[in-house]
């Protein structure tokens, strides 16, 4: 069977010398060739390729839009990736727009015949060097999104009277959150008035309410999730 494609390429150097090295091998027809990815869109919908072998880099319309429009509406051609650059920037968002194969520029006549056979038959044509890249990104371990910056204080609170709230909350004493902050009495003293000051608060009691209605400090009992 003989696999009918189409070349896409903006330099015209490379695009004729690509045609001329596949006008060699077996089993391959050239059926056209495209300057860019608009033209390559077209080329697929007027001649139907089986394969269009597709630049990245391209004027107008780059390869991997290319490949989604080809891909989204004429189905019945693949599209093999054939480009310099074997980077995550190119290669994720190339496979995830359609691309069934991917190849380097120093790819021989052989590995290009065999990639193009590999995704007429349904399976990847990826070059060795694109495979090992997949795995070791597989491999990669999985990064946890960052934590959430904390929300703002309420009522301008600082982070250091949020922390002397949730210590009045919890119960302890002036001298206790003192030895806790490794500050003095009257540091302490200071910190409640002025929190006091802006939550418009009379007492600890107050405190306490205004820390559980805030999500400052969680009651006794309450599931911290």
């Amino acid at each position: 069977m003989t696999a009918r494609v189409v070349v896409a390429d903006d330099q015209t150097v490379v695009r004729e010398g690509i045609v001329m090295l596949l006008g060699l091998l077996p089993g391959i027809e050239v059926v056209g060739s495209a300057g860019d990815g608009e033209e390559a869109v077209r080329l697929a919908g007027e001649l139907a390729p089986d394969v269009v072998l597709m630049d990245l880099r391209m004027p107008r319309c780059d390869g991997v839009e290319a490949t989604r429009r080809i891909r989204s509406e004429h189905p019945g051609t693949e599209v093999v990736v054939l480009t310099t650059y074997a980077d995550d920037d190119h290669l994720f968002p190339a496979l995830e727009a359609g691309a069934r194969g991917y190849l380097t520029k120093d790819a021989d006549g052989d590995e290009i015949v065999r990639a193009i056979e590999d995704v007429l038959s349904g399976q990847a044509g990826l070059s060795p060097k694109v495979q090992r890249r997949l795995l070791e990104r597989f491999a990669e371990p999985v990064r946890k999104p960052a934590a959430a910056a904390p929300a703002q204080p309420p009522d301008g609170l600082t982070a250091r009277e949020v922390e002397v709230l949730r210590l009045v909350a919890e119960g302890l004493s002036n001298p206790e959150i003192a030895r806790s902050l490794h500050v003095s009495n009257a540091t302490v003293k200071t910190h409640i008035n002025n929190l006091f000051a802006k939550a418009g608060l009379r007492d600890r009691a107050q405190a306490i309410h205004y820390a559980y209605r805030h999500g400052l400090a969680q009651p006794p009992g309450a599931s911290i999730t």
